[in-house]
């Protein structure tokens, strides 16, 4: 497939965005892996600025507070998910991972992202240059199918992002497979 019939795919399979309860759920496992604090349901940010790239119609950045959030994603929503995001005083960036550019942030989070990009190692030294750290989680050992053109090793995404991530099968909150993750530090220019 094309890389617009993979992100007409992925827009297609979030309808109308209105039941993503099971995806949300997730989110919380991401966030504990990527070493978030998650109380009450909540993260609180501490006034930090953060960039997440690609997180789609229900970003993890709408269970946070005291946040300057940033979503960078190309796929085109109902209007009233970018409603949603106005109201939550986050900015929504319509682009592809690899391409945004304006912006540095205290933090970058990718998670269940790169296996949906066009080029995903452009979006990982993306991410590296808009934020001082990186949080990371990801699937990796996956098929490629419609939707998921991409599979990554760890080995692969160590080098990509400059460190040792951590590696393991977890089943938990909706999340069944072999993941990645860990926080990296960034190279900003700013």
């Amino acid at each position: 497939m094309s890389w617009k019939d993979e992100n007409m795919w992925e827009r297609n399979w979030w309808g109308h965005c209105i039941n993503t309860f099971a995806e949300e759920v997730k989110q919380f496992v991401y966030a504990e892996k990527m070493g978030l604090f998650v109380y009450n349901y909540s993260v609180d940010m501490n006034d930090k600025s953060v960039i997440d790239i690609g997180g789609g119609p229900v970003s993890f950045l709408l269970k946070c507070r005291n946040v300057q959030g940033y979503v960078v994603d190309p796929c085109f929503f109902p209007s009233w998910i970018w409603q949603r995001y106005k109201m939550a005083g986050i900015e929504y960036l319509q682009s592809k991972g690899e391409d945004f550019t304006g912006i540095v942030a205290d933090e970058v989070w990718l998670y269940n992202c790169l296996q949906h990009t066009d080029e995903p190692k452009k979006v990982v030294e993306n991410a590296k240059r808009h934020g001082k750290i990186v949080r990371v989680f990801e699937w990796v050992y996956t098929s490629i199918e419609p939707g998921h053109p991409h599979s990554f090793d760890q080995e692969t995404l160590d080098e990509w992002f400059g460190g040792q991530g951590y590696c393991h099968e977890i089943n938990e909150g909706g999340c069944v497979g072999t993941c990645y993750y860990g926080v990296f530090d960034g190279q900003p220019k700013n």
